[in-house]
């Protein structure tokens, strides 16, 4: 049985916005299901609709084997959320914070505290200090604690890892990894693409709609077309003359380099003849190698076909 289902969820916020366009998911026990997309893409709407705070336009959901228009109450006590602002009280102190919530839900830090020791542990030297002052990682590990104090079954992180450094961002992602290995599901929402490998499952979305769902490696043994790598001295002007080629079918800026999809018809022994047109336009420095595709070529491919 899923611990999350979603059946063709809808949901605008008017006649222009339509936020959700009839999303579905399902969610296993103990499984670590990713939801990636830019911002307003989605992920926060579907959030809000299986955490019982918004109701769908159509659609139906369940959580935990309960219908999320029938049975929110008893969706609110097995779920615990982490909204993607940093939402805890940040005049009262980390102590204060993780005692406040504790009490919503009936509970104390004393009874639960080896649900969140691993994490909470790592902030309870600054429990005195104000939630406020805290840098962002450690609000980040506070937050996870409230949303874990009264021991759901369902943890919902929104984006909890934007404008979290690097090393913080990693140490987040491996609490993650040791809560799954507990049996909790856990859906997690990022825009970050290269976090999308570390999931059991994910889901691509995109203007409110999904463009697949599978696992990471699954997503990328579907790219089927050539993919090459082209850099140069004048990336900018190389860019506009790539995306000119008719057997370019896309061309993306990644980082130092251009990541060029060419068109199912073409092979992968265009690299010679794509190094000589370009030469001939004056192009007379440019690397160009095969290379294999991550998830983040994999959404914009998905992105040129499905809009």
């Amino acid at each position: 049985m899923f611990t999350v289902v979603a059946e063709d969820i809808a949901k605008s916020y008017s006649r222009k916005v339509r936020a959700l366009k009839g999303v579905s998911l399902s969610v296993d026990k103990g499984e670590l299901f990713g939801l990636i997309g830019p911002d307003g893409a989605g992920k926060t709407t579907l959030f809000r609709i299986l955490t019982t705070l918004i109701l769908p336009d159509s659609g139906t959901a369940s959580v935990c084997g309960y219908d999320i228009v029938k049975d929110y109450k008893e969706i609110r006590k097995r779920v615990g959320y982490m909204p993607g602002k940093f939402s805890l009280y940040q005049d009262l102190s980390v102590r204060e914070n993780i005692n406040f919530f504790a009490t919503l839900f009936g509970t104390n830090l004393k009874d639960n505290y080896e649900t969140v020791k691993d994490i909470y542990s790592q902030i309870e030297p600054f429990e005195r200090r104000k939630a406020g002052a805290l840098s962002g990682g450690m609000k980040q590990k506070l937050a996870l604690s409230c949303a874990l104090i009264h021991r759901p079954d369902v943890l919902f992180l929104d984006e909890p890892t934007t404008g979290v450094d690097p090393v913080s961002r990693k140490e987040f992602w491996a609490m993650l990894k040791r809560l799954k290995e507990q049996g909790l599901s856990i859906i997690v929402s990022t825009p970050y693409m290269d976090e999308a490998t570390l999931c059991d499952r994910i889901a691509l979305i995109r203007n409110g709609s999904f463009m697949d769902t599978d696992s990471p490696s699954g997503i990328i043994s579907k790219f089927d077309r050539t993919l090459l790598s082209v850099k140069g001295s004048r990336m900018p002007a190389l860019l506009k003359a790539l995306r000119a080629d008719d057997r370019v079918h896309s061309c993306f800026a990644f980082g130092d380099t251009h990541h060029i999809v060419m068109n199912k018809s073409v092979s992968a022994d265009v690299i010679g003849s794509l190094h000589s047109s370009l030469l001939a336009r004056g192009f007379d420095d440019v690397e160009i190698k095969s290379i294999a595709p991550n998830i983040e070529d994999c959404y914009m491919y998905l992105d040129t076909i499905n809009r």
